[in-house]
């Protein structure tokens, strides 16, 4: 039935004609943070240093709102992947390498990575980073930017041809012990048939083990495939804002007998479920005082937050850093992830020429924007709920993103407080 509103409502709108900016192109699918490494040591520090397949770009020359750097592949990097990483932006931006455009990324607000494989050569690159000034995606983005242009942080590495391309966790009750199931994406750039083995290790607090195995994974042409594993979590082991517990995964690749790649996460399992509105967690039902807050909150902010009384935050619509979640799941707070939607500046109008949000040439946008936000942080353990947007009207993109982030997320609400008593939201109470 909503799928039917959300075709009536298409068509019925179908006349608006505002000229939303371009399409992103060139970019991976997201998410989130994650480096490979070359040796367990490295993958365990974690450091944003330059080494054998990380290359940090810190020094940039500006000019107006273009900033321009060189790199250097070296020959090893040679039957190999090479990704830029983009934290974030102010203004969406295009990607220029030895003076051709190879992307766009229409949504600066959150990581983005790219695919320069085909188009890097060995030794010496450029690369220029232009953001767009005025923004053709201004009308999603109410909020202050900030004078001048900033880019965030940036770099460049190599990964195997065949590589790990993205973690996933889901956690279920299951009688005394909870039911973890750790998906690995495994995807190849290759034009032919590999076979690699993906080694995993999960450790508890302790460093006792969870879970230990490999499997083997063969895949044609560029394409990908997702490896699974269950462990069981003591339900005294689930991270809750009282005990954050976190356990260690470790991941490695292996191709012809070599380790290519490892990586280290720490996730939390944490069971969310709604019962008529009221969010539970790990079974029992939880008391939720929210605070909106900026995104850009220190350790201390939080811990006086908490002596406050405040249990749950949500960053408002704008430049949200992954430490941000990453701060929320060792301090032990529940988060509502915001997608950087933000189209106050528009009015409420859903006429045409209005507010963006019911005008179908401004779906993908919406679509991105709201893919992007649940994929950057749906591994952390302190995400309780996505929201859609922030004071944006509503209409037929906000329905069809509702829909559209319903079909990945099983368990966690997806909310939009601004939906008015429309279907696009789900029953989520909370304490404001």
């Amino acid at each position: 039935m909503k799928s039917l509103l959300s075709i009536l409502a298409l068509f019925s709108i179908a006349y608006a004609s505002a000229q939303p900016g371009p399409a992103s192109y060139g970019r991976e699918l997201p998410r989130g943070g994650l480096i490979g490494y070359a040796s367990a040591a490295e993958a365990t520090e974690g450091a944003w240093t330059d080494s054998r397949y990380l290359k940090p770009l810190t020094r940039w020359e500006r000019q107006d709102n273009r900033f321009t750097t060189s790199f250097t592949v070296p020959f090893d990097w040679a039957n190999r992947s090479v990704l830029l990483c983009v934290a974030s932006a102010t203004a969406d931006y295009e990607v220029r390498l030895n003076g051709k455009t190879v992307a766009y990324n229409a949504d600066p607000s959150l990581p983005a990575e790219f695919d320069l494989t085909r188009s890097v050569r060995e030794g010496l690159n450029t690369l220029e980073i232009a953001l767009n000034d005025p923004s053709p995606v201004a009308a999603l983005e109410s909020w202050e930017h900030d004078a001048p242009a900033v880019l965030g942080r940036t770099h460049v590495m190599s990964q195997p041809m065949m590589r790990i391309r993205d973690v996933f966790v889901r956690t279920q009750l299951n009688g005394q012990e909870a039911s973890a199931e750790i998906g690995i994406v495994v995807k190849t750039g290759a034009l032919n048939p590999k076979t690699s083995r993906i080694h995993y290790e999960l450790l508890t607090p302790s460093n006792e083990v969870a879970a230990i195995g490999h499997q083997d994974v063969t895949l044609d042409m560029r394409r990908e495939d997702t490896v699974r594993f269950i462990a069981s979590i003591p339900r005294h082991l689930l991270w809750e804002p009282e005990t954050p517990t976190r356990y260690t995964l470790r991941l490695k690749t292996q191709y012809e007998g070599r380790y290519l790649e490892y990586i280290e996460l720490h996730p939390g399992f944490c069971a969310v479920a709604l019962n008529d509105g009221q969010p539970t967690i790990n079974g029992r039902p939880a008391q939720l005082k929210k605070r909106d807050v900026v995104p850009w909150l220190t350790g201390n902010d939080m811990a006086a937050l908490k002596e406050l009384g405040y249990n749950t935050l949500r960053p408002q619509a704008d430049l949200v850093p992954d430490s941000f979640y990453a701060l929320c799941d060792e301090m032990g707070f529940f988060a509502i992830a915001q997608a950087p939607i933000d189209t106050r500046k528009s009015g409420e109008s859903r006429r045409k020429g209005a507010n963006p949000t019911n005008d179908p040439a401004w779906l993908p946008a919406f679509i991105e924007r709201t893919q992007d936000s649940y994929h950057t942080a749906k591994r952390h353990p302190s995400v309780i709920a996505f929201s859609l947007a922030e004071e944006s009207s509503n209409g037929i993109n906000l329905y069809e993103s509702y829909l559209n982030l319903k079909r990945m997320e099983h368990d966690r609400p997806i909310v939009y407080p601004d939906a008015a008593g429309e279907w696009n939201t789900d029953r989520f109470e909370y304490e404001p």
